[in-house]
């Protein structure tokens, strides 16, 4: 079964008006459903903002019987290929907010149990989006980060993504992300979010389908 974890309930909204066969449900204070998307069997959960809540929601994704993991919604854009009303695939994750430099010697965004900042996605074959770097870190992106961002390689910037990727990578199973992009990360972030999330919303809206076909068949 595939877990798709979403963070806000707009981007929720997005999956459950393609999918049938609807049952919502509470489990540990978050709001679940159980549906067919496509008919494939999904466990959609509403994570809520940030890094730990979405470690928290993959967690219960897992235990209730997920096997592949999809984290769809928008995000800032750090680069031409991640512009706005466009939709990116996640090819590798990082948190570009954690640090154990000054005890562990490592990069930023190394976590303890690592050697390499970055968390690889599951392979996928002829990929219809452009693959990308993504950084997130538990504060919205108004470019105080870019120094970091840039020193990582990043083109696309969340406060979600990493951390269900970790979660991931720790259980051994595969994990698929997909962005739309409502931003860029940077001063007039905020201005740009509130005028363009409805278009990054309806692009990914439209990539749904060919999402889920790249999920299960790359």
């Amino acid at each position: 079964m595939l877990g798709v974890i979403a963070a806000m309930q707009n981007e929720a909204d997005i999956v459950l008006k393609h999918c049938t066969a609807v049952r919502r449900a509470q489990l540990f204070g978050r709001t679940v459903w159980h549906a067919e998307l496509y008919n494939k069997d999904i466990l959609l959960v509403l994570s809520g903002v940030g890094k730990t809540n979405a470690a928290a929601s993959a967690m219960l994704a897992l235990s209730q019987g997920a096997d592949k993991l999809l984290n769809v919604g928008v995000a800032g854009g750090l680069a031409p290929q991640a512009k706005i009303g466009s939709v990116v695939r996640i090819a590798c994750a990082v948190q570009s907010d954690f640090a154990l430099s000054v005890i562990n010697g490592t990069s930023v965004g190394t976590l303890n149990e690592y050697e390499t900042p970055y968390l690889p996605a599951a392979d996928v074959k002829g990929a219809r989006y452009a693959a990308c770097t993504l950084a997130s870190a538990d504060h919205f992106g108004c470019g105080t980060d870019r120094e970091i961002e840039q020193a990582l390689g990043a083109q696309v910037r969340d406060m979600e993504g990493a951390a269900i990727a970790h979660v991931a990578d720790r259980a051994g199973v595969p994990w698929a992300m997909y962005k739309a992009i409502s931003d860029n990360a940077g001063e007039d972030s905020p201005r740009e979010y509130a005028e363009n999330l409805a278009l990054a919303l309806d692009a990914l809206s439209e990539a749904l389908e060919n999402i889920l076909e790249e999920v299960y068949n790359g």
